[in-house]
């Protein structure tokens, strides 16, 4: 019969003729998830800019209100 050698590269081939239907699809997905996770990281760093009280200055040990231009 077949010895481990032989099963393996079968099964190899096997995965390798599957794999490659699926390509393609898998190339897609993974380019959608970058797009978003672009676009969430955009999204959350424009929320930071986008404060409206901003974070109190320490001088000496003590707090202050910052001037708004």
């Amino acid at each position: 019969m077949f010895g481990i050698g032989e099963l393996t590269i079968l099964l190899l081939v096997i995965v390798a003729v599957l794999a490659v239907k699926r390509l393609p699809d898998l190339t897609r997905s993974a380019g959608k998830a970058a797009r978003i996770l672009k676009s969430e990281k955009r999204a959350l760093k424009d929320e930071d800019g986008d404060r409206t009280q901003p974070s109190p200055l320490v001088i000496r040990g003590e707090t202050t209100e910052r001037d708004t231009p």
